[in-house]
């Protein structure tokens, strides 16, 4: 349990410095409502997750009440769907409908798991699930999405990455009077991890139990106070303390995650000690990285920096708890955090420099926007580059871009909320239609064979 002194920290972390628990996810397995017939399926869904998750946001609602912690986003995470609705190809959108209508029936903010795992091979039904997804994602409101094309063991499925692209072009055009939203609750990875509690890539993997509640964490503003008193510190000082601030944010997290499994019937599964930012001033990696020494995020230094404070809280973290698990590093969103959208509107942050800070960091090019006219194969293109970092690295990476019609560089988008503003970014026009075309399948790396 919390002592009194951790208490009175985790009063001034909360009241200063913008902490708090980014969600609470539940995963919930749907495999006993796999029918033939997709009406039959959807129902089942509906019911079971109407069941299993009809208390989560009074749960989160009571815990915020009695621990002072705030619980920002209450979330369901489901079976990868294309595993649903491989008997009723061509009717997958019933379903999407029905796993809409159950997050809005239960109030959460969002579903995960409108996914596919495809990374060694596509089925015929997994092809037909992943062409659903923009009309999917265009009747629905609180649905994710999430295409796992390469991992460290399988390689990377080109054919996936090809289609990819053009899924993202699909979903952007289908949603182009919301500005392309539809691309934001769709991102694609390689290495995806089956606890991630974060959205738009959390789904409920196959190994894990009926019913999991994963916590995610985050404390930008807390890590960003704790280095302001720290002028002059060595960088093993500096590493130091995001270590000791880290440690504090998860034995927080463990604690609400604790109780949410107990008072909702869950198993405990994991605590995500990701550094999440939002737009709100206060709360900004970029303005840690900045606060480490770097004139502007994007400068030279920048993926140093970032490879320190991600090492740092992992190292606290798992210190803290024995489940710690999804992403658990820092994001680097451009639209969500502040210090990233200043720095991507003066031109410090560019395509390049944040493909260079995935290699280090968690999940990769986040809530980017490019130009609406930019071609699928070029988004092809960024999705392989993330995934060749992942692949080789043994890391998770992702790509979620949103090309937004009708706009081009100089412009900006207004998500709102937690997804921000988005200054649409450059994209080389450089192409490579020619190499996304050849198709096939990327060989794993040598040192994938390790049996």
């Amino acid at each position: 349990m919390l002592n009194r002194k951790e208490i009175l920290e985790t009063i001034d972390m909360v009241e200063k410095e913008h902490f708090d628990v980014r969600t609470i996810t539940m995963g919930i397995s749907l495999i006993p409502c796999i029918r033939e017939d997709a009406e039959k399926t959807a129902a089942l869904c509906y019911d079971r997750i109407c069941k299993k998750a009809e208390n989560i946001v009074k749960v989160a609602e009571d815990l915020e009440a009695e621990f002072g912690i705030p619980i920002i986003n209450k979330r369901v995470s489901i079976t990868p769907a294309s595993l649903l609705t491989s008997s009723f190809c061509g009717k997958e959108v019933v379903l999407a409908k029905a796993l809409d209508k159950a997050a809005k029936t239960v109030g959460v903010d969002f579903l995960g798991g409108y996914s596919a795992l495809v990374q060694k091979g596509m089925t015929s039904y997994e092809r037909s699930f992943i062409k659903s997804i923009p009309e999917a994602l265009a009747v629905t409101d609180r649905m994710c999405s999430s295409v796992n094309v390469g991992s460290s063991k399988a390689g990377i499925n080109m054919d996936a990455v090809r289609l990819m692209g053009e899924i993202i072009k699909e979903t952007a055009d289908k949603t182009k009077d919301r500005d392309g939203f539809g691309c934001a609750k769709l991102v694609v990875f390689c290495n995806a991890v089956e606890d991630n509690p974060f959205m738009a890539g959390a789904f409920h993997g196959l190994s894990e139990g009926e019913t999991v509640i994963n916590v995610g964490v985050s404390g930008p503003g807390v890590v960003h106070h704790a280095l302001q008193n720290m002028k002059g510190a060595s960088v093993d000082e500096i590493a130091e303390t995001i270590k000791k601030t880290a440690f504090k944010i998860t034995r927080a997290g463990q604690l609400i995650a604790k109780e949410a499994s107990k008072r909702l019937s869950a198993q405990f599964g994991i605590v995500d000690l990701s550094l999440a930012p939002t737009p709100v001033m206060g709360d900004s990696v970029a303005h840690i990285l900045e606060e480490i020494g770097l004139d502007s995020v994007g400068g030279h230094g920048t993926t140093a920096a970032l490879a320190m404070l991600n090492d740092a809280v992992k190292k606290g973290g798992v210190m803290a708890s024995s489940n710690v698990g999804g992403l658990s590093g820092a994001f680097i969103p451009v639209s969500e955090d502040i210090g990233m959208i200043h720095a991507a509107e003066k031109g410090a942050i560019t395509l390049s420099k944040l493909e260079a800070m995935t290699c280090v960091c968690s999940v990769g090019i986040d809530m980017v926007a490019v130009p609406g006219d930019t071609p699928a194969t070029t988004l092809s293109g960024m999705i392989a580059d993330e995934a060749a970092i992942g692949m080789i690295n043994n890391k998770t990476t992702a790509v979620r871009v949103i090309p937004v019609p009708g706009k081009g560089v100089g412009d900006t988008v207004e998500f709102g909320g937690l997804l921000g503003t988005a200054p649409i970014m450059e994209v080389s026009p450089y192409g490579c239609s020619a190499f996304i075309s050849r198709g096939g399948r990327m060989p794993a790396p040598i040192h994938s064979n390790k049996n």
